[in-house]
C-alpha cells in the first residue's frame, strides 16, 4: 500500500512539472502561421535555425507541430532552452544558446604533444569552435585516458575547468597529471615444452628491460605491441612445423600503484608436422617443371608457413611475368593428424592476361618524362610483367635523382584486362652550389667548393666544376656526363683536371707531383646487367723531390726523368645486379678494368688491371651479408720501362683495411715510409645492421666488419701469411655537405712496425 501511495504522488508531481514546462504547447489552438519571430539569438544565425525548424509561414500550426518544432531544435544540440509561444497569428520562438568553445588548453602534458591531443578530441566532437556540452566533457576525459593508457601510463589523472567568456563562449582547461610509465616487471610463458622461455621471449619486442630500453622503450607496455608479439610468436611456432599451435589466453595485470605490469601468455604447442607431398594444380600456364623451381619448400621438410607464403608469392610473380597480373595462387593444406604430415596443393588461377594501356609519371617537377621513360623495361601496349615493373622501378632508383619511387597500378575503367601503371616520385635536389670545410685524420683540414648539376635542366646529364684543397692535394676539375647519347643507351663522359699532390701528407714517400690532363669514355650496354666502357686518357705529370726523398724515388727519376706524358687506353666490364647504386642491400657487382699506356708516344710503358667483386645477400628482413673483394696488379710491358711509383697501389685506412693507418700497409722505402706496391689484395666481410630506433633510413648505414689484405711489391712473393686483419664497427652517413665515414676497429693480426689506429673518420669529403 505504501508503494502504491508513493507512485500516486510521483505521477501527480510529474504531471504538474510537465504542465509547467510546456504550457504554451497545450494552449495552442490551430491557426495559420503568418510570421515566425526568433528571440534570444546571439551567435547562431537565424538561417541556421530556420534550416532545422519544421514549420514555415503558411503552415497550419497545431499542438503536434509545436511539440515537433521544440524537439527538432533541441536535437541540434545548439540550445539549452527552447520555448515556443503565439502572438496573434505569429509564432514566437525564444531560444537560449549553448556556449561555444573558444579555446582548449592543456597543462601538464609532456609525453604527448598538445596538437596530437586536440586531434584525438575531434574524434569525439570536442574542438574549438564547436558547441560546448557538459556531458561531452566526460567523454573527453575518457578519450584522454585511453590515449595515455595506450602509452602505458595507467596512473594518469585528468581534470577539467570551464571558464565563461564574453559573447557566450567558454574556455576549457584540461589539467593532465601523466604519472610514470608502467614498466613490464615480468613476462610468463605457460605451456611451452619444445622451446624454453628465453626462446619464446626473444621473439617479442616487449621485454623487462635492458641496456637500450631507455631509447627503445621495450619495457613499456603497449596493447598494440603485445598483439604484434602474439602474432610473431604464432609465426615462430608455425614456421617450425607446429601447425596446430594456439595462444589460449593472454592476461595482463597491473600492480596497485599502477607502476608495474605483469604479462602471462598461455599457449598450446601441439605436434610438429612435416611436408608429405607438394602439387601444383589448376591452370598452370607454364610447364610444371618451371613452376617447381619457384617453390621455397620441399617434400620431407618441416612445415613452415613462411616458406609456403614465399612459394605462393614466387609462383604468382613468375606467372605475373607472363602477363597474368591478377593471378591467384592459394596454398591449400591437407593435414593428416595421424601421420603428422601436411600435403600441400598450390592451386593456380591465372585469370586473363593483362595489358598496359599507359605508363604515367607524377612528382617529377624538374626531370623530363623522357629521362624516366627511357629507364622503363615495361612497355605500353604490351602485356604486363611483374619482373619488368620491378626492374623499371629499380632503374629509376639507381638514377639517384629521386628520394623515393613508388609504383601503383589502376584497372582501366570498363575493362578487365588493361591497367595503367603510375610511377610516383619525390625528387632530390639535383643541383647545388656548395662550399664547405671538413677534416680527415690523414688529409687534415679540407676545403671544397663545387657547382654541380646532376640532372642538368632535367635532361639526366651531369655537368660540374669542383675545387678541393687539403694538406694532401689541391684539385681543380671540370666534368660532363651524358648517360644517353643515342637511343641504344650509349653514354659519354669527359673531364679535365689539374692536381697538386704532396704524398708525404698521406703517409707516403716524401715527394710531390703536379699533374694535368683529361679523359673521354664511352659506356656501351651489352644487356640489362652487363656493360663495357672504352676510353682514352692523357695526363702530364711532374715529380718534385725534397731533401728527405727516398733513394727509390731518386733512382726512378735518374732513369726516366722528372716529367712524363702518358697516353692511356682504358677498358672495363661490369655485371651489376644491385638494387641501388647507393646503399644497396641485395645483388652482385663484378667489375674488371684495365688501362695501358700507348707505346711509342707515352714516356712510360706500363699497364694496370683490377677486379672488384661485391655480393649482398639478405640474411633476414633487417640484416644483410656484404662480401667485397678488390684485387689490383700493375707492371711494365717493356724491359726498359717500369710502372711509375706514383701509380703504386696502397692500402690501410677507412676504405681498405680499417684499424691500420691510412696508406701504411705494404712495402716501405729506404726511409721507412710507405712506398706502395704493384699487387693489392683486399677482402672485406660485413653484416649490415639495422639503424636502432629508426625505420627505413636511406642516408645512414651501420655494419659490423672483418677486413683483411695487404700490398706486395715487385720483388715480394705473394704470401697470405703476411695479410693483416681487423674487425670492428663502421658507420657511413650521407649528408648534404658530403659523406661522413666512421669506424672503430681492432687489429686481429699485425706485425712489428705496423701503424694502427682504432678510431678513424673523415668528414666533408669522400676519397
Amino acid at each position: 500500500m505504501k508503494t502504491q501511495h508513493t507512485l500516486h504522488w510521483l505521477l501527480k508531481i510529474g504531471t504538474l512539472l510537465l504542465s509547467l514546462y510546456i504550457p504554451s504547447v497545450w494552449s495552442f489552438s490551430a491557426f495559420t502561421v503568418e510570421d515566425i519571430r526568433l528571440e534570444g539569438l546571439r551567435r547562431i544565425s537565424a538561417g541556421t535555425v530556420f534550416n532545422y525548424l519544421p514549420i514555415k509561414v503558411g503552415d497550419e500550426m497545431n499542438t503536434q507541430k509545436s511539440s515537433t518544432a521544440i524537439s527538432s531544435l533541441f536535437k541540434t544540440g545548439l540550445f539549452k532552452n527552447v520555448q515556443l509561444g503565439r502572438d496573434g497569428d505569429s509564432v514566437v520562438i525564444s531560444l537560449e544558446e549553448r556556449p561555444a568553445i573558444a579555446q582548449i588548453t592543456f597543462e601538464g602534458n609532456k609525453d604527448m604533444e598538445t596538437n596530437d591531443l586536440k586531434e584525438s578530441l575531434k574524434k569525439v566532437g570536442f574542438a574549438e569552435g564547436r558547441v560546448f556540452n557538459q556531458s561531452l566533457l566526460d567523454k573527453v576525459e575518457q578519450e584522454l585516458q585511453r590515449l595515455y593508457f595506450s602509452k602505458g601510463k595507467y596512473a594518469v589523472k585528468i581534470s577539467s575547468e570551464v571558464t565563461p567568456l564574453v559573447r557566450n563562449r567558454v574556455g576549457i582547461l584540461l589539467n593532465v597529471s601523466e604519472g610514470l610509465v608502467a614498466k613490464i616487471r615480468h613476462i610468463s610463458v605457460v605451456g611451452n615444452q619444445t622451446f624454453d622461455d628465453d626462446d619464446v621471449l626473444d621473439e617479442m619486442q616487449l621485454n623487462t628491460g635492458g641496456w637500450f630500453s631507455f631509447f627503445s622503450k621495450s619495457n613499456q607496455y603497449s596493447r598494440e605491441k603485445l598483439s604484434g608479439d602474439i602474432e610473431t610468436i604464432r609465426s615462430f611456432y608455425q614456421d617450425q612445423g607446429y601447425v596446430n599451435f594456439t595462444i589460449d589466453s593472454t592476461q595482463v595485470s597491473i600492480s596497485p600503484d599502477k607502476k608495474d605490469v605483469y604479462i602471462t601468455i598461455n599457449l598450446t604447442e601441439g605436434d610438429k608436422y612435416s611436408i608429405s607431398d607438394i602439387k601444383i594444380i589448376g591452370n598452370l600456364i607454364l610447364p610444371e617443371e618451371e613452376l617447381q623451381k619457384q617453390l621455397q619448400i620441399e617434400s620431407g621438410e618441416v612445415f613452415s608457413r613462411k616458406a609456403i607464403s614465399a612459394s605462393s608469392e614466387a609462383l604468382s610473380d613468375r606467372i605475373g611475368e607472363e602477363g597474368y597480373f591478377f593471378a591467384n595462387v592459394n596454398a591449400i593444406p591437407d593435414v593428416n593428424d595421424e601421420a603428422k604430415t601436411v600435403a600441400l596443393n598450390f592451386f593456380m588461377e591465372p585469370g586473363k592476361r593483362t595489358y598496359v594501356r599507359r605508363i604515367n609519371f607524377a612528382g617529377n617537377i624538374r626531370t623530363r618524362d623522357e629521362v624516366m621513360r627511357r629507364e622503363m623495361r615495361q612497355m605500353e601496349s604490351a602485356w604486363v610483367s611483374t619482373k619488368a615493373l620491378k626492374r623499371s622501378k629499380n632503374r629509376l632508383e639507381r638514377l639517384n635523382y629521386f628520394e623515393q619511387v613508388d609504383i601503383d597500378t589502376a584497372l582501366v575503367q570498363g575493362t578487365d584486362d588493361q591497367i595503367d601503371v603510375n610511377y610516383n616520385v619525390i625528387e632530390m635536389p639535383s643541383g647545388n652550389l656548395m662550399a664547405g670545410l671538413g677534416y680527415s685524420q690523414t688529409y687534415g683540414v679540407l676545403f671544397n667548393a663545387s657547382v654541380t648539376q646532376d640532372n642538368f635542366l632535367g635532361s639526366g646529364k651531369r655537368v660540374g666544376f669542383s675545387f678541393n684543397n687539403s694538406e694532401y692535394n689541391t684539385l681543380y676539375s671540370l666534368s660532363y656526363f651524358n648517360p644517353y647519347t643515342d637511343v641504344h643507351g650509349v653514354s659519354r663522359s669527359a673531364s679535365i683536371f689539374f692536381r697538386e699532390t704532396d704524398a708525404a701528407e698521406a703517409n707516403l714517400s716524401r715527394y710531390a707531383t703536379d699533374a694535368y690532363g683529361g679523359n673521354i669514355t664511352y659506356g656501351i650496354p651489352l644487356s640489362e646487367f652487363n656493360s663495357i666502357r672504352l676510353g682514352g686518357a692523357f695526363d702530364h705529370t711532374e715529380v718534385k723531390t725534397t731533401d728527405y726523398t727516398a733513394d727509390e724515388v731518386h733512382e726512378f727519376l735518374a732513369k726516366h726523368g722528372e716529367a712524363y706524358d702518358s697516353y692511356r687506353l682504358t677498358a672495363s666490364w661490369a655485371h651489376d645486379t644491385r638494387n641501388r647504386a647507393l646503399f644497396a642491400d641485395r645483388g652482385t657487382l663484378r667489375a674488371f678494368s684495365a688501362e695501358v699506356s700507348v707505346p711509342g708516344i707515352s714516356d712510360l710503358e706500363y699497364y694496370k688491371v683490377s677486379y672488384r667483386h661485391q655480393w649482398l645477400y639478405p640474411l633476414s628482413e633487417r640484416y644483410t651479408l656484404f662480401l667485397k673483394g678488390d684485387i689490383g696488379y700493375g707492371d711494365s710491358y717493356n724491359d726498359d720501362s717500369e710502372m711509375p711509383f706514383y701509380e703504386n697501389y696502397i692500402a690501410g685506412g677507412p676504405h681498405s683495411v680499417r684499424g691500420f693507418e691510412e696508406n701504411t700497409l705494404g712495402p716501405l722505402d729506404s726511409l721507412g715510409r710507405s712506398y706502395g706496391g704493384n699487387l693489392k689484395t683486399i677482402f672485406n666481410a660485413e653484416v649490415i645492421l639495422p639503424v636502432p630506433f629508426v625505420e627505413n633510413v636511406r642516408s645512414l648505414r651501420l655494419s659490423a666488419f672483418v677486413d683483411g689484405g695487404n700490398v706486395f711489391g715487385p720483388n715480394d712473393d705473394f704470401d697470405v701469411g703476411k695479410f693483416r686483419y681487423s674487425a670492428g664497427l663502421s658507420a657511413i652517413w650521407v649528408t648534404p655537405v658530403g659523406v661522413m665515414t666512421f669506424s672503430v676497429a681492432r687489429p686481429l693480426k699485425k706485425f712489428d712496425g705496423d701503424r694502427t689506429q682504432v678510431f678513424q673518420f673523415a668528414i666533408g669529403t669522400n676519397f
